[in-house]
């Protein structure tokens, strides 16, 4: 099964490549991983911030697979335990349905990703830098599938 993170932004603090990077690096074959980065719509004084959102949305709506099942972060997503993600996961591992997950700019997710998205999730009731969902996310799925395994890594 893959999992795909579809994140926008290309230009991201070191220590947000690191992260992802070490947590992506703890994978197994047996679910492989991957970050896709969509490049972020041309920002400036007088850009068309909406214009800019949408752009990126149809660079990351082109990104997403036939048949991939569709995961959008939003603030007012679904929210789920660790314990609860994990079950979740296995499910859809289960199902053998790859996952993308979709994750906004600086200004948010394009409404049409909202729409697409099979299903919402909240990280958090607050509002995240990307970069920082980005590692939050990349650990939560990490965290998820060594519970699935039996690794010690999650302590609840």
């Amino acid at each position: 099964m893959k999992l795909r993170v579809l994140a926008a932004g290309t230009r991201l603090p070191g220590w947000v490549d690191a992260a992802c990077a070490d947590y992506a690096r703890r994978f197994t074959s047996e679910l492989k991983f991957e970050l896709l980065e969509i490049p972020l719509a041309q920002r400036g004084p007088r850009a068309d911030v909406a214009r800019a959102i949408e752009r990126e949305g149809e660079r990351m709506l082109g990104a997403i697979r036939t048949g991939e099942f569709v995961v959008a972060l939003e603030v007012g997503g679904k929210s789920m335990s660790t314990v609860e993600f994990s079950r979740w996961l296995v499910a859809h591992m289960q199902e053998g349905r790859d996952l993308a997950f979709l994750i906004g700019g600086p200004d948010g997710l394009a409404r049409g990703c909202i729409e697409r998205a099979d299903l919402k999730l909240s990280l958090s009731a607050l509002t995240l830098p990307h970069g920082l969902a980005r590692v939050m996310l990349i650990e939560q799925l990490y965290r998820a599938f060594s519970l699935h395994k039996g690794h010690p890594y999650h302590r609840a």
